[in-house]
């Protein structure tokens, strides 16, 4: 079902109108490189095997988790061939370009720079983290985004009905249809690949119901809308279940995303997200947690990963609650906004560099190891804000400490002790 033309591609409508990077790509046969981002299922590699269909280019196709550098050297050694004896262009598409190494990804900088060939590299991974930046200044950037509702349903009945697909062998109930667009989880692979498992459970003419649909991917149908109320309902009450320390409803809620098909990694953003906002300095660990869970699902994925998200959910649940730090970088950032910024002290610019003394920057700086306790009466912030108390401590758990810490601190810098 994969198409073959950029015509018969869903979804991906701010990638492939008129005048895009891939337009160009293929309507006007230009050598440029790409990066596409996105979450698995949403077309990576569909776009470039459409280019390579679509063009008289010579595509090839190098995986990162089987081939190194041997293989990506003498594919980039026949482009060069084909370019100077035939005037053929390469398209090498390389998937999962983020697990190659520095010294992989190095390899293909010369094929890039000199215009060898088109490289298209896939990556899930965020590419300002994985793709290095010599690789990445020289592509463009495109991202592509999870399928919704109404593109997985075009997706979906195209296979039902379609030659290359199940060809009307079998129907599928509405109800079906819906469960099966919530376990993709904007994921056109999976969808196709439940449904061909469903398909193989009943009978040629037969129907896909919902009880067939969950024998088929082991799921149980759970009413839950990705994209509607109960989507932002449960996680809401997920939140705040957890802010409200009832760790058996927010292991509740919990169980409900996982079952619904909701991403893993959505789920773990907001942990992490929770931890800073809703725990804080009053138990600094739980931020730890959660962004150990958050890699946790990376690494392992479901439904391994549900016991990883679950032991977030019981420490976060259970450990006291302190929304100080948000309030004190949205007190922070309201003053900035309202222009309450200024020039930095000139005992705190930048002296390092030729020709700074001579205009006074550093002049007067106290290095504050040189003093008792490592705190020493200067003046830090911006005549605008001096004076400004952004972070309040609550007494609740391990942030209470901080408040007593804090107090001498500020006694400290303003001379008061």
């Amino acid at each position: 079902m994969r198409p073959r033309a950029l015509d018969e591609v869903v979804g991906q409508g701010h990638l492939l109108g008129p005048g895009t990077p891939i337009r160009q790509l293929v309507d006007r046969d230009v050598p440029m490189s790409l990066v596409l981002w996105g979450p698995p299922g949403t077309g990576k590699t569909t776009l470039a095997t459409v280019v390579s269909h679509v063009t008289s280019r010579r595509f090839v196709e190098i995986s990162a988790v089987s081939d190194g550098v041997k293989r990506v050297r003498a594919e980039i050694d026949l482009a060069r061939r084909e370019l100077g004896m035939a005037g053929r262009q390469t398209v090498l598409f390389v998937d999962e370009v983020h697990r190659f190494n520095k010294a992989q990804q190095d390899a293909l900088l010369p094929a890039v720079e000199n215009r060898w060939v088109s490289f298209i590299g896939a990556t899930t991974e965020n590419p300002f983290f994985s793709v290095i930046s010599p690789l990445l200044s020289r592509s463009l950037l495109l991202t592509l985004e999870p399928l919704g509702d109404d593109e997985l349903r075009e997706v979906i009945r195209r296979a039902l009905t379609e030659e290359r697909g199940l060809d009307g062998a079998v129907t599928l109930e509405p109800a079906a249809e819906d469960h099966l667009i919530r376990l993709a989880g904007g994921d056109a692979r999976r969808a196709l690949t439940y449904l061909e498992a469903a398909s193989l459970v009943v009978d040629d003419g037969g129907t896909v119901d919902a009880d067939v649909l969950e024998k088929a991917v082991d799921r149980a149908a759970v009413r839950y809308d990705r994209e509607g109320d109960q989507h932002y309902d449960v996680i809401s009450a997920f939140i705040k279940s957890i802010r409200g320390s009832d760790v058996d409803a927010a292991l509740h809620y919990l169980a409900r995303m996982i079952e619904a098909g909701e991403d893993p990694r959505f789920i773990a953003r907001r942990l992490i997200v929770h931890a800073s906002e809703d725990v804080g300095m009053a138990d600094p660990t739980a931020l730890q947690t959660a962004v150990a869970a958050a890699q946790a699902v990376e690494f392992v994925g479901l439904p391994e990963a549900r016991i990883n998200l679950a032991q977030a959910v019981v420490h976060l649940s259970l450990a006291p609650k302190s929304n100080a730090v948000i309030m004190a970088v949205d007190g922070a950032l309201a003053d900035v906004r309202k222009g309450l910024a200024g020039p930095v002290p000139g005992h705190l610019r930048d002296a390092h560099y030729k020709g700074a003394a001579k205009i006074g920057h550093g002049e007067g700086y106290k290095y504050a190891h040189d003093h008792p306790g490592g705190v020493v009466r200067q003046q830090y912030a911006p005549d605008a804000v001096q004076g400004r108390e952004y972070y309040r401590p609550t007494r609740h758990g391990a942030e209470s400490r901080f408040t007593e810490v804090l107090a001498r601190i500020r006694s400290v810098l303003r001379g008061e002790r």
